[in-house]
């Protein structure tokens, strides 16, 4: 019997579907400015802001890309989570509050770009544009791979075409995102961050279960193939991980520096004093997540065998085993946890890039004196021409989700990140220092991930990383120091955080 046959399962999505939906219809009208739509007037509370930020940080990949690695490779896919794990922890304790008390001193910045531009009296405006252009480039990869996973849900489930599954996937994201703004985002994220870790923790728990409790299953595990419990061999080829292996692997930590759409988090939180409690909760959520999703993978290939090894196929281990494990209905709240894992990811990478186009570009250069109700306008009409062009990225039914999180990931964290750091640790940081950082990362990044073999197997991330934080230091060393009204700034900033 088909699955997508039962009522009963079309029903749960349903439900979940118009929940998520209903949340976005509450908040359409609480959205006056422009700074209530893309941040919330910086009213979120501690669990909110974690949640909301976490959910909306694993995306689709934590129960499909992450999964899907395991069970082709065995425990060594968790090199990429002890890498986030360890990037999570670092972010919410070193950025989480400088950038909440540096956005609002620096002229109450409600975007990443206008940030960079307040902080540094960037007056022509380039830095803005230049970092509202790579972000848009890169989130409409990011927000591809959430629409990859939303086709590859509903066509695996309900045996639907792709491009159907991905229409269906790309209106049910639009239409809450469009109408409620960054509240709306971050409620539904905070609810599917929830659902997420509970499906998340009951999957692997019940197919261990199933396969005679934890002793019976790494003992088959090791009968299967040793090497799938190694950290430091590839259990999909059964070579060992060079140096250079693992710290591409580790490396995508470094990306979380440089992310606008959990960034934009931080600086929406409504108490700096909230920050520490977002911290712990985030912290826990992402460890036991991560861990519990590399579990899926390798209990995934004991539970079902080689069925999912070719074509990507992979990708929906965590698909296949609830529709096997769980009761229709239970089985339609459980494949729910996808749906929630995407759409916490893509409304907010489409809310982040509609604020870049609707300040960056058409605020600060074309409409310098357009009203309130013009901006939320324009915003919205970002939003469906930002998920349009995604869509058209994501038609190829062949790409993969952890392919174009990857690539996106690497992109921002080598952009951004060194920035970041720099505008909110080291005064002496100028414009133009700031400018080559953006386009030295940016570009490095890109054009990297394009190369192969020897060195250039090496993450992107890292040379992007490393290159973009030289540029800022040597360039700003070599330009005029800031001048005086700027490093007074920092210094308010900083007693501010102090």
């Amino acid at each position: 019997m088909l699955i997508s046959s039962n009522v009963f399962l079309i029903l749960a999505f349903i439900v979940y579907l118009l929940f998520m939906v209903g949340i976005g219809m509450y908040f359409y009208g609480k959205n006056r400015t422009t700074t209530e739509y893309f941040l919330g007037g910086r009213k979120l509370g501690s669990w909110v802001t974690s949640m909301s930020a976490q959910a909306s940080d694993m995306s689709g990949w934590l129960l499909m890309g992450l999964p899907g690695a395991a069970y082709l490779s065995g425990i060594s896919a968790g090199w990429i989570a002890i890498g986030l794990g360890v990037g999570t922890y670092l972010n919410w304790l070193f950025v989480a509050k400088p950038l909440r008390q540096y956005t609002k001193v620096a002229g109450d910045a409600i975007t990443l770009p206008q940030f960079f531009k307040n902080r540094f009296r960037d007056k022509s405006g380039i830095v803005s544009v230049v970092a509202a252009v790579f972000i848009l480039v890169f989130f409409l990869f990011y927000t591809a791979s959430g629409f990859v996973s939303a086709a590859k849900l509903f066509s695996s489930v309900f045996g639907i075409p792709y491009l159907a599954a991905l229409a269906v996937g790309v209106v049910v994201v639009v239409s809450y995102t469009f109408a409620g703004g960054f509240f709306a985002v971050c409620w539904t994220d905070f609810f599917q961050g929830m659902l997420m870790f509970f499906c998340v923790l009951a999957v692997p728990t019940m197919a261990i279960s199933s396969l005679g409790g934890p002793s019976a299953f790494i003992g088959q595990v090791e009968a299967f193939n040793p090497n799938f419990l190694s950290m430091l061999v590839d259990g999909a080829t059964n070579q060992p991980y060079t140096l250079l292996g693992i710290v591409s692997l580790v490396a995508w930590g470094l990306g979380y520096f440089g992310q606008p759409h959990i960034l934009v988090r931080f600086m929406g939180i409504e108490s700096p004093k909230a920050i520490k409690k977002s911290r712990r909760i985030a912290t826990v959520w992402v460890a036991i997540s991560l861990t519990a999703a590399v579990v899926i993978g390798v209990a995934g290939r004991m539970f079902l065998g080689d069925i999912l090894v070719e074509g990507g196929a992979q990708e929906t281990v965590y698909i296949t085993m609830v529709t096997h494990i769980f009761p229709v209905f239970i089985a339609g709240i459980f494949l729910s946890a996808i749906l929630a894992a995407i759409m916490s990811t893509a409304d907010s990478q489409l809310l982040v890039t509609a604020s870049a186009i609707t300040e960056d570009f058409y605020h600060a250069k074309i409409r310098k004196h357009a009203g309130a109700q013009e901006l939320m306008w324009v915003s919205r009409i970002c939003v469906i021409a930002v998920a349009v062009i995604a869509a058209l990225i994501a038609t190829n039914p062949e790409s993969t989700v952890l392919g174009l999180v990857s690539y996106a990931w690497a992109g921002f964290g080598a952009t951004f990140g060194p920035l970041v750091l720099c505008s909110l640790f080291w005064k002496r940081t100028t414009r133009q220092g700031a400018l080559a950082g953006i386009i030295v990362g940016g570009v490095v990044d890109l054009v990297w991930a394009q190369l192969s073999g020897g060195i250039f197997d090496l993450y992107e991330i890292v040379p992007g990383f490393v290159l973009g934080l030289a540029a800022i230091i040597v360039v700003s060393l070599l330009t005029p120091a800031p001048e005086k009204e700027v490093t007074d700034e920092f210094e308010t900033y900083r007693e501010c955080v102090d």
